[in-house]
């Protein structure tokens, strides 16, 4: 595993996190919690140390399996979790006011059963509230010592520059992938003008990327609504996203890796990534996962995804 240390701080991150959306056990299909608390651990005795949770993740959770999963190794694991964004129903809404931040923050540390979060993101913005306010009230739960350092995810540039002149961050957390590059143009470049890490998610645009779907699967199912989110399933996407897939089973099939393996690895080597969250559903899945930071795609290899990667955007329809 692969370890990189984010600017101004005392974190080292390793390339490769552990997204743990799929935890909620209502967006991936289902899984079984026990799996999951395994699948966490094996990440862990793999060299993944960061975890990355948020309460909206099956209404809290996500953040219930991560805390059973890490008694007893606290210490080995980096915790980024998340505020801002709640469920209702099957809503995700969306509530930065200093209340609901508070209590969020609140109920993320008696799931996780952890003192302190190490990384606390917001997890999307709300226009609805004065950034402001937001940022005032996250300065004092720091304060208190409820968290360590803070971050954001899914900020456009204008609003990444808006926080930095309210306060301190260390991190962005954006979709990336050999599927989804638009950071690349604005955003990749003022992190790393500014030292800000990036901690990408969707790294494998839902599953898709692993080359694990033959035929466009069916999402209709209960605990399944995944394409809603990746539109890389739309039936006007599959077969664009197939012609990359190939090329990714190529050079995997050259490195006796696989195809998940290539593209996490492709995501970990790009310029201004520091680590790309994946999820894991089982033991298998989370040390393939790991595996993925233990070699080099050549110059070559890379060059080729990224120019596929190029060609198959411009195509897609992701409305």
């Amino acid at each position: 595993m692969q370890y990189r240390k984010i600017a101004g701080t005392d974190l080292e991150v390793s390339a490769v996190g552990l997204g743990t959306w799929a935890y909620g056990n209502d967006t991936f299909g289902r899984v079984d919690d026990q799996k999951s608390i395994q699948a966490i651990k094996a990440a862990v005795f793999s060299g993944i140390n960061l975890i990355d949770t948020a309460p909206a993740y099956g209404d809290g959770h996500a953040e219930k399996i991560v805390g059973q999963a890490i008694k007893g190794i606290r210490d080995q694991v980096i915790i980024a979790s998340k505020c801002g964004t709640y469920r209702d129903g099957p809503k995700y809404i969306r509530d930065l006011s200093p209340q609901r931040i508070r209590k969020d923050l609140e109920l993320s540390l008696s799931r996780l059963e952890i003192d302190q979060v190490d990384i606390y993101q917001i997890h999307w913005p709300d226009p609805d509230t004065a950034l402001e306010e937001s940022v005032e009230e996250l300065q004092k739960l720091k304060e208190e010592g409820k968290f360590k350092y803070l971050g954001v995810c899914n900020f456009d540039l204008n609003l990444m520059e808006k926080i930095a002149s309210l306060t301190d961050i260390i991190s962005l957390q954006p979709q990336y992938s050999l599927l989804k590059r638009d950071i690349k143009k604005e955003i990749l470049p003022y992190l790393v003008e500014n030292k800000l890490a990036a901690l990408s998610y969707g790294t494998l645009g839902g599953g898709i990327l692993s080359g694990k779907y033959k035929k466009r699967p069916d999402f209709s199912g209960e605990k399944e609504n995944r394409d809603s989110f990746y539109p890389f399933f739309k039936a006007e996407n599959w077969d664009l996203v197939q012609k990359l897939i190939e090329l990714i089973e190529d050079i995997a099939a050259a490195n006796s890796k696989t195809a998940a393996q290539v593209a996490i690895n492709w995501a970990i080597n790009r310029a201004g990534i520091t680590t790309a969250l994946v999820g894991a559903k089982n033991k298998k899945q989370a040390a393939e996962n790991a595996g993925a930071a233990d070699f080099n795609l050549s110059e070559k290899e890379m060059q080729l995804l990224t120019d596929k990667s190029d060609q198959i955007i411009t195509k897609l329809n992701l409305e």
